[in-house]
This record gives C-alpha cells, structure tokens and sequence, in this order.
C-alpha cells in the first residue's frame, strides 16, 4: 500500500495519483479481510484484531480523505 502511494505521487497528473491512491484502498481491503478471516480462525485474540481494525478504518479515512483533496 505505501508504495503504490509513493507511486502514485510521482504521477504527472492528479488523476493518475488518484487512480493509485484507489488501489492502495483496495490493498487495504484487502488487508481487512485477511485480519477477520485471521481473527474467525482464532489466529488473533479479540483485542488484537480490535486494534488493528481500528488501524485500518484509519487508514481508509485518511486515504479517502487525501484523495478527496486532489483537483482532478
């Protein structure tokens, strides 16, 4: 996901940096069905997958608001 942000910024166009900012979502959807599944097969105790949920709905937020800034 970090990287294809740092890729993303070194676009020519605002478009093009969305365009990666909404694949670094889709990692992190990604991510976040990883974590339940980890958590439904008792891979993670319930405060952890707590934590790193939260973590994630963050991360969202912040991408989801960074890409709503750019004028596109």
């Amino acid at each position: 996901m970090p990287a294809n942000i740092a890729e993303g910024s070194a676009k020519s166009s605002n478009k093009d940096f969305a365009r990666f900012l909404e694949i670094s979502l889709g990692s992190i959807y990604e991510l976040e069905t990883e974590l339940l599944v980890s958590y439904k097969l008792s891979y993670l105790e319930p405060e952890i997958y707590d934590q790193l949920q939260k973590k994630i709905s963050e991360l969202q937020r912040m991408i989801n608001g960074f890409k709503g800034t750019l004028i596109i």
